[in-house]
Formats: structure tokens, sequence, C-alpha cells
């Protein structure tokens, strides 16, 4: 075996396909021989791909995802069965101004969930310096929830203006139009949660 293919190899052992075949199997409570007969493979195939001793190829797979009705997917995200942590450093975070021009923006964010893949939501710190403008109306997303750690915000979602000090929280339609502005005489800040 040459090179490549050892490091082809070991890069596929990496994500296990096999024993996610046979616990989707166990899962549905199929035997082998009926996982055949539904995928038109056949049980010995289908018994050296569970065990690691072939890997499928893509139409094979293919075959294999939609009789349990997973996407290709399943196969290739790693430690899918343990839980998800995802930690972000007060150190690895970047500051980005909104909007990127020039000048004094409405607000800087940091995302607070950047490495986490299937993100669910998106969080943000977003602090409000004291010469910043309002922010352009805008919308996204389905919801979105604003919880002030200091200072004052001036939320406007659609016709409504609603005033948060520290420890208030907003939540709303992000599919609205919405901007925020900072107002009173001290620093502002706030976490800030989105729904795809």
């Amino acid at each position: 075996m040459d090179g490549l293919s050892k490091t082809l190899e070991t890069e596929l052992e990496r994500y296990q396909i096999g024993p996610r075949i046979r616990a989707l199997r166990l899962k549905k409570q199929l035997a082998l021989t009926q996982l055949a007969a539904h995928t038109g493979l056949s049980t010995a195939m289908l018994s050296k791909i569970e065990r690691g001793r072939l890997f499928p190829t893509l139409p094979t797979l293919v075959r294999i995802a939609l009789v349990f009705g997973v996407g290709l997917d399943h196969f290739f995200s790693r430690d899918r069965q343990r839980p998800l942590v995802s930690v972000v450093r007060a150190s690895e975070r970047l500051r980005l101004p909104v909007p990127p021009a020039k000048g004094p923006p409405a607000y800087l964010f940091e995302s607070l969930d950047y490495p986490a893949p299937d993100r669910r939501m998106e969080s943000y710190y977003a602090e409000f310096p004291m010469d910043s403008r309002p922010s352009d109306p805008h919308q996204h997303g389905s919801a979105e929830l604003v919880f002030i750690i200091e200072g004052e915000l001036e939320l406007t979602v659609g016709a409504e203006t609603v005033l948060l000090g520290k420890g208030d929280a907003a939540y709303f339609d992000s599919s609205v139009s919405h901007g925020y502005c900072r107002r009173g005489s001290g620093r502002c800040s706030a976490i800030v949660v989105t729904v795809p």
C-alpha cells in the first residue's frame, strides 16, 4: 500500500462510517439481510462495511443514507455521539465594527460561538461606543434576544421603540426591520443572540 492510500485509509477510519451504519441499523432493528434488501447491496458487503474492512463508495453510502433518512453529513461529522462543547477565549475573539466603513461605528461586535459547527443560534458581545451613531435598520433570521450588560440602549422594531437598561432583555421577531441606538452618558454593552 502506498503512502497516499494509507493516509486516505487513516482519514476514513477517523469518521467511523461502519460503526455509524451499524448503530443506525440496530436503532431501526433491521437485520443485515433486511438492510441488504432495502439497499440492493449484498449482505457480505454491508457486513464488511460495518466492520470497517471496506469503505463504501459515495453512491453506496447514499443508498444506505436514504434507507435511514439521514444526510451524508451524518457520516462525516466527527464526534457526533459526544456532546458538543465549544469554548471561545476572550483573547481569541475578533472585534468588528458595524458598519465596516470608516467613521464612528454604530456598534462593535465579537462572535461568542464562531467555532461551533451546525449552530442553531449565533451569539455576540456588542459594545456601543460613546460616539456611536444609530445603526441602520436591518432584518435577518427569525428571532433575536438582546440582554443589556451595562448602560442604556434604544431598540426600534418596526414602528415600536423601547428603552432598555442594565439587566433588561428584549426578544423580538428579527425578520422585521430593527435597529439600535446607545442612550445615556455611560458605556453600553449587550449580549445579542440571533436565530437563523
